[in-house]
């Protein structure tokens, strides 16, 4: 009997140890450095970007030397940043642990915004003077190897959630340039009749872009464009300011600039600028649901934590940063960072 029971808990025993041995490539070799999440602000006045860690709500690093810094992203690996250097007119690419600029890769004009491909082979960047168009970098290289003519000199890119295109806005074309992300050519355009600013968009359930939200210059809100049939449905207009309210516009800024969907696709996010204000939209129905006011003045541009629970509002006047809770919709916090903040963006760095 008591022999049989050795053999039970022996066995136990090497059923556990099986387990074990099975799980261990599963878990993160011993020294690997853990993931980081940062909201990265670039500030568009002075030489230096921001890093935020959205835990302390603190900014926990700088990019130095990179002087009127526009758009960021980063690469899947959580390795590298990207920065459009508008002084000296390249792409900046940051190593993403010691914060240093590695390589300054020219462009063929005046960078604004940015995105990256989803599989991180290439940065796709917005030339805005004229004639403009789309830059495309391979991130193996290093290179510039083609530059995208569109409608009008660009202002934002963006990279569809399923990869396949990048859509390419301009404020002077008043248009929307539509690019097959495997083949760089304009696959479709769109006239919006008015300068296109922030984009975002959602998807079907097969991951595929269903609408683009899309602020428009002088538009206090945003238009609804389908992706499938390439029309306009609808526009929205934010609540109008309220009597006795002050505008937070910078002469010349438009009243409505940065945009975000939350990953779950329920809820869009959409900055006001006339109404200082960053307004929360359910979707599909995009009813008002939720309003939070801001402290800080200007706002530029909007970011959300992977995992839905906070925004990031660059407030490009009072040089600070709205932290939002999106379940309550209120401002919990600002952080100080550098002159005149406009884009952010979330990565996930190693």
């Amino acid at each position: 009997m008591k022999t049989m029971k050795t053999a039970q808990t022996f066995g136990r025993y090497l059923r556990a140890l099986a387990v074990f041995v099975l799980a261990m490539p599963l878990m993160a070799a011993p020294g690997a450095p853990p993931t980081r999440v940062r909201i990265i602000q670039t500030n568009s006045a002075g030489d230096r970007v921001s890093i935020i860690d959205p835990v302390t709500n603190t900014v926990v690093g700088e990019i130095k030397g990179i002087e009127v810094g526009h758009g960021a992203t980063s690469s899947p690996d959580g390795t590298l940043i990207y920065i459009s250097n508008e002084a000296d007119t390249t792409l900046d690419v940051v190593d993403a642990q010691t914060l240093k600029v590695t390589k300054k890769i020219p462009l063929s004009g005046h960078p604004n915004n940015i995105a990256i491909g989803r599989d991180g082979r290439r940065v796709f960047v917005a030339i805005r003077n004229e004639p403009g168009g789309v830059d495309v970098v391979d991130t193996v290289s290093q290179e510039k190897i083609k530059s995208v003519r569109t409608k009008g000199p660009i202002h934002n890119p963006y990279v569809t959630p399923d990869g396949k295109y990048v859509l390419a806005g301009s404020i002077v074309g008043k248009s929307l340039n539509v690019i097959d992300a495997a083949t760089l050519e304009i696959a479709w355009t769109l006239d919006m009749k008015l300068g296109l600013r922030p984009m975002t968009m959602n998807t079907n359930p097969d991951g595929s872009t269903k609408w683009v939200f899309i602020q428009l210059t002088a538009l206090n809100g945003f238009a609804v464009v389908d992706f499938a049939t390439r029309k306009e449905i609808k526009r929205i207009e934010n609540p109008v300011l309220p009597p006795g309210g002050k505008p937070t516009v910078p002469e010349g800024a438009d009243p409505s600039h940065g945009m975000a969907v939350t990953k779950d696709g329920k809820t869009l996010l959409v900055d006001s600028r006339l109404n200082g204000a960053l307004y929360a939209y359910s979707l599909p129905d995009l009813t008002l649901i939720g309003t939070a006011d801001l402290g800080g003045k200007g706002a530029a541009w909007v970011t959300l934590t992977p995992d839905d629970k906070t925004a990031y509002v660059a407030n490009a006047v009072t040089n600070d940063v709205s932290v939002v809770d999106i379940k309550t919709m209120k401002e919990v916090t600002r952080i100080r960072v550098g002159f005149v903040p406009k884009r952010n963006h979330t990565a996930i760095l190693q």
